[in-house]
């Protein structure tokens, strides 16, 4: 009989309903409580099962652009890539946070406004770099478009798809830039080398049924929280980890499920991990390098002085990436 446990801490909350910039879903569209580390969407109740993997665990991850708890485990989930990437296949679902502001409740967050003000907070409880100045300057009234486009660009390369993701993460949540914006989403395409032109005809087609499969998904499972990873063995055993969690637990969670799983070795120089990942940030960098937060920050400015790295400074934090 299959076995679901849920673990979790911290998560975004938002809605999952049908892509339609007119709807109008009666509870919150955007609060991911710094506490829990969740952004959640309403209950649901029916069931359904992930689907089968070659690799002997499977995870289900459920997560969204604009979700600022997704952005908080972006360390550990790049070290548990590294560390077990030959045993885990993680399968990228998004969950539809932000529908629309057209309606929303009187709840900590009701506007685009308050929300600048909860990413400058959970910056600094993730120690991961967040402007919220973008709900000042130039609010997105939805995550729908670039989570449409993610499944676009997952209709051309899985691989580039998720650098896609990480590139409009890296420009919503650092340099303040409105990423339903079709300039946006196409300048990232580019920049991942995807064929911009052809993500947007899939991202006005076949791409916005398979948003809303997630979608469907998400509520067959009863995922109503972000980030939530749902981990599955060939007999189709589960456990749920949801919200920001310390590296440790990531780990735990897979060897509850596969005992057997073996962690590889990596390469922890500068060199090895700049060549894996383009960019990093301070806390990222710590977490890969298995190095404290004020090694990790003098290395980096070192590699810096030497011209090695370059840096974006936000006003919550750097990001580094290799010197061209």
């Amino acid at each position: 009989m299959p076995l679901l446990v849920s673990l979790g801490m911290f998560s975004c909350q938002g809605q999952n309903t049908k892509f339609a910039m007119n709807n109008t879903p009666s509870t919150n569209p955007l609060l991911c409580d710094i506490e829990t580390g969740l952004c959640e969407t309403p209950a649901a109740s029916a069931k359904g099962q992930s689907p089968q993997s070659p690799k002997p665990v499977q995870i289900l991850y459920f997560t969204d652009p604009i979700c600022s708890s997704c952005w908080g485990i972006e360390p550990q989930l790049r070290r548990l890539k590294l560390e077990y990437g030959t045993q885990i296949d993680i399968e990228y679902r998004m969950g539809g946070l932000l529908p629309s502001w057209e309606v929303y409740n009187s709840g900590n967050i009701s506007k685009p406004s308050d929300v600048a003000h909860h990413w400058d907070e959970v910056s600094l409880h993730y120690d991961m770099p967040i402007d919220g100045d973008v709900w000042l300057e130039d609010p997105l009234p939805s995550s729908y478009p670039p989570s449409i486009a993610f499944k676009a660009a997952q209709m051309q390369d899985e691989k580039k798809a998720i650098q896609f993701l990480r590139r409009i993460r890296e420009m919503v949540f650092l340099e303040k830039k409105n990423i339903t914006r079709w300039e946006h989403l196409e300048n990232a395409a580019k920049q991942v080398g995807l064929d911009a032109a052809k993500m947007k005809s899939d991202f006005e087609g076949k791409a916005q049924q398979l948003f809303q499969a997630d979608m469907d998904l998400a509520r067959s499972l009863g995922v109503r929280s972000f980030p939530t990873m749902i981990f599955s063995d060939a007999d189709q055993q589960k456990l749920v980890l949801k919200g920001v969690r310390p590296y440790e637990q990531f780990e735990q969670t897979l060897l509850a499920i596969f005992p057997e799983a073996l962690k590889s070795a990596y390469d922890q120089s500068p060199e090895a991990l700049f060549k894996l990942y383009p960019t990093l940030t301070t806390k990222e960098f710590s977490v890969l390098a298995g190095v404290s937060r004020a090694q990790a920050e003098q290395t980096l400015r070192n590699l810096l002085e030497q011209k090695k790295l370059e840096q974006f400074t936000s006003k919550n934090g750097v990001l580094w990436r290799k010197a061209q």
